[in-house]
């Protein structure tokens, strides 16, 4: 039953990876990567972010510190997240299991997972990874081969999908519980402070992230504590 729920609740999602990674399955072709490379990229990292930015430092036969180094800056936020995870799953999650976690990790997983009731099973895990990884690297690949033949309009508008998905992840959550909604709203004006204020534009998006989940994370633990559960409750 949790498997198949996570495989539900996975689908939106892997038809917004699906989109995105056709884009993505562009870039790598443009940069000289063949469909199996791109192809090896997606299903090895699972990371938008990170993946347009590494291939961007093959293109310009970056180092490979500065490939480590960007990939630190831009991905760096994941390991918060998993921390987060790491206190909501079953007992269940160990060894091989909590690595998997480290693995299936992107935005929009954390996002459905952690909203979740109660703990989160590995089947439901397992189900919710399983599909957007599929989309994610069936995209990569639509995009390697065929992408030279698509308007550059329509690949720019696919990129939207995603984000579309991501606000039907957190708005809902934001319209059930004000807590939510304020430490949203503190996220939105960091975030804007940081795009906006001329002495911020060195910060990096990845880097940018992580200032505002730390923050927001912070003000909200501090505004509205959650009473810890009693025993036998």
């Amino acid at each position: 039953m949790d498997l198949k729920r996570g495989l539900k609740d996975g689908i939106p999602i892997a038809l917004g990876y699906f989109s995105v990674a056709i884009a993505f399955g562009l870039m790598a072709a443009e940069a000289g990567c063949t469909w199996f490379e791109a192809m090896l990229i997606s299903i090895t990292n699972l990371t938008s972010a990170g993946q347009f930015a590494g291939v961007t430092v093959l293109a310009h036969m970056g180092s490979y510190l500065e490939m480590a180094l960007t990939q630190l800056v831009i991905n760096s936020r994941y390991a918060l997240m998993g921390i987060s995870l790491s206190q909501k799953v079953d007992s269940k999650f160990k060894g091989i299991w909590r690595a998997l976690i480290g693995y299936a990790i992107t935005d929009e997983i954390f996002a459905v997972a952690i909203g979740q009731e109660g703990e989160i099973s590995r089947s439901y895990y397992v189900g919710l990874m399983s599909i957007p990884i599929i989309g994610w690297t069936a995209g990569t690949v639509v995009g390697a081969v065929l992408g030279n033949i698509m308007p550059l309009i329509i690949t720019n508008a696919l990129g939207v999908a995603l984000y579309g998905m991501f606000v039907a992840v957190v708005v809902p959550k934001a319209r059930e519980n004000v807590h939510v909604l304020a430490v949203v709203a503190v996220t939105l004006v960091i975030s804007s402070a940081l795009y906006y204020i001329p002495a911020f534009d060195k910060i990096s998006a990845g880097f940018a992230i992580i200032i505002c989940a730390v923050v927001a994370s912070a003000i909200g633990a501090l505004l509205f504590p959650v009473e810890p559960e009693k025993e036998g409750e």
